[in-house]
């Protein structure tokens, strides 16, 4: 039995559809203990006008290679569909305002940038940073001034004792 060149080419699109629908399910039933974190409007890796590119957080235990490429796979067959990828429940925010130099109205900016985690703030490099303090408006420069970067850098490693001997009592 011969096969012609384009059978073999529509074969191997249909097994690669299948394996990408496969991965796409597997991502659905994830393992107790493993979620990807998102932002509330998506994927907290995606740059927008109203949000920074944000890292990723780093690898936890539990995550292994299959579970990214499932998820990876999920996100493109989302974007090729042109259909919304709904996830697990978005990570809890953390109160911001424990960052010295930092209130309400500044928190509350950040909340509207997409930041809303110390972890966020802290996998900055400098030009995220110096991004999303071009779009801080009227707090603009506090970023750098407050040395808040480095502040949520403490608070998402839960390194309160450093914190606190370098920038003083939390309140």
């Amino acid at each position: 039995m011969t096969f012609d060149p384009s059978t073999i080419v529509v074969i191997v699109a249909i097994l690669a559809g299948i394996a990408v629908a496969l991965l796409a399910l597997r991502a659905r039933r994830k393992p107790p203990g493993v979620e990807r974190r998102t932002g509330e409007t998506g994927s907290p890796y995606v740059a927008s006008r109203d949000r920074p590119y944000m890292k990723p957080p780093p690898a936890r235990a539990g995550a292994g290679v299959a579970d990214e490429v499932a998820a990876a796979a999920t996100d493109v067959a989302g974007a090729v569909l042109g259909v919304e990828v709904k996830r697990g429940v978005a990570a809890p925010a953390d109160d911001l305002q424990r960052l010295k130099g930092v209130g309400p109205k500044f928190v509350a900016r950040l909340h509207e940038l997409g930041v809303t985690r110390f972890d966020q703030l802290a996998g900055l490099n400098p030009n995220e940073a110096a991004h999303l303090d071009e779009r801080m408006g009227p707090f603009q420069g506090r970023l750098i001034r407050d040395r808040v970067i480095e502040q949520a850098d403490y608070l998402a490693r839960g390194d309160i004792e450093g914190f606190e001997e370098k920038f003083g009592k939390l309140g």
